[in-house]
């Protein structure tokens, strides 16, 4: 799905407005759309802190999802995460599961796609190794800009949502 400028413009916005009444610092980096982190990682030169993958999943029954926040860098073993959270097996959701839980197009996945989840039923589990960075990047729910918050920002931003978190040594 080609999203409008205008569209684009408004589901940013919508990030920016949030983490403005939440009273939350950032830095906005405009980029060209990326959509991998490949992509990504050649407009990150003078971005600090952690670039941050997310991965949205789903449970073998579909009836639980979880955002997962790692660094790029970080490898993420699906076999290992299910057993880490005692679930009987993970698969990544569908775009269609992904743009009616989170209100995201593939590509855009972020933390910041909360703001969207009423129900408060997306799990977030963050690599335990995040806690190291003083910042940490993220799209706002648009794949052509990064916004770099602190990670007691980022922190604050959870707890707003009040959506389940856990830290894992992923």
């Amino acid at each position: 799905m080609v999203l409008s400028a205008v569209s684009v413009i408004d589901i940013e916005r919508s990030v920016l407005e949030t983490l403005e009444k939440l009273g939350i610092v950032y830095v906005r980096h405009e980029h060209p759309p990326v959509a991998t982190v490949e992509e990504a990682e050649r407009h990150w030169a003078g971005l600090k802190g952690a670039h941050c993958k997310n991965l949205f999943l789903r449970n073998n029954k579909g009836n639980r999802h979880y955002l997962v926040i790692a660094p790029v860098t970080r490898g993420i073993d699906l076999k290992r995460l299910t057993a880490l959270l005692s679930e009987d097996r993970l698969s990544f959701a569908s775009p269609e599961r992904l743009k009616r839980v989170l209100g995201l197009e593939p590509g855009s996945v972020s933390p910041f796609g909360l703001i969207h989840d009423a129900g408060r039923e997306v799990r977030v589990v963050l690599d335990r190794s995040l806690k190291d960075s003083a910042y940490l990047g993220f799209h706002p729910n648009v794949n052509t800009a990064t916004l770099e918050i602190s990670l007691a920002d980022f922190e604050r931003f959870l707890a707003s949502r009040e959506n389940p978190v856990r830290w894992l040594e992923l």
